[in-house]
């Protein structure tokens, strides 16, 4: 294949992973997989998170301009998935993904129907004030105003598992973190799809800092796909970010399920077709 033919493909995974907030590691794992069929898994992730890094980058200066950013939850968030990020690194580089790649992706398929039924009914926050709540009152650029409640214990537990997950397979971890914000801290879709993004970006950055220093990723290996791929993801991320304003929160869950459904069938296939 032609390796300009990666920017392309660098737009398409930008603008979609960051309409959805997920980053684009879902899209860009198994179509690495299909383009270097001899390559070995771990450069593939690494090389994905790399990109994935670049993407949350852009769409999260995007996001910020609009305003739709919760800064002191993102970063409590990202400073809870560095460990698991990096942790994720190093495993990928060891372990025998079969087993796990089938019930993770089994797990994936079941979010997936879950998040497309609950997308049916819109929400801004299902959770009544109660003592020990964090409480979020955010208004974006165009005069929008979130009023938000959520357990912030739960979200950094939780955010250390995505941080872990992401790094192990590749696929960023916006696609995971989105449908715990939204589904388990009751977050508002645009809030949630931002700030996921903005954790990501740091999340991307560590696990992808952990593939350096092992070794997996460098010159000779993935980061010509890196730099070729990013140049497309870039400002494919600010067109995503520019059309999640005409995008309502509950078609972002359904292609959000989608995308769930889609790693899901991936990760379940990819040990039966070797």
């Amino acid at each position: 294949m032609p390796p300009l033919l990666l920017v392309p493909l660098g737009l398409v995974v930008g603008a979609y992973g960051t309409l959805i907030g997920a980053g684009g590691g879902f899209l860009l794992v198994p179509a690495l997989l299909f383009l270097y069929p001899h390559e070995r898994p771990a450069t593939i992730t690494s090389v994905s998170l790399a990109v994935v890094f670049f993407n949350a980058t852009s769409g999260s200066l995007a996001y910020a301009r609009q305003g739709r950013i919760d800064y002191r939850t993102g970063i409590r968030f990202a400073l809870a998935t560095a460990p698991g990020a990096l942790l994720g690194a190093r495993v990928a580089t060891h372990l025998s993904r079969g087993v796990f790649d089938v019930l993770f992706g089994a797990a994936m398929v079941a979010v997936a129907g879950f998040v497309v039924i609950r997308s049916q009914s819109q929400r801004v926050s299902a959770t009544a004030p109660q003592p020990g709540m964090t409480m979020r009152v955010l208004t974006d650029a165009r005069g929008e105003t979130y009023v938000y409640r959520f357990w912030q214990w739960k979200g950094i537990v939780l955010s250390a598992g995505v941080g872990f997950l992401s790094s192990l397979l590749g696929i960023g971890g916006g696609i995971i973190h989105v449908p715990v914000l939204v589904e388990f801290l009751h977050f508002p879709v645009q809030i949630a799809t931002a700030t996921s993004h903005f954790i990501l970006s740091f999340m991307a950055l560590v696990g992808t800092a952990g593939y350096l220093t092992a070794g997996t990723l460098g010159p000779h290996a993935g980061l010509d796909q890196v730099l070729l791929l990013s140049l497309g993801v870039v400002p494919g991320a600010q067109l995503g970010a520019r059309f999640s304003h005409r995008v309502r929160g509950g078609l972002i869950l359904r292609l959000l399920g989608v995308a769930l459904g889609t790693v899901g069938v991936r990760l379940v296939l990819t040990p039966l077709i070797g």
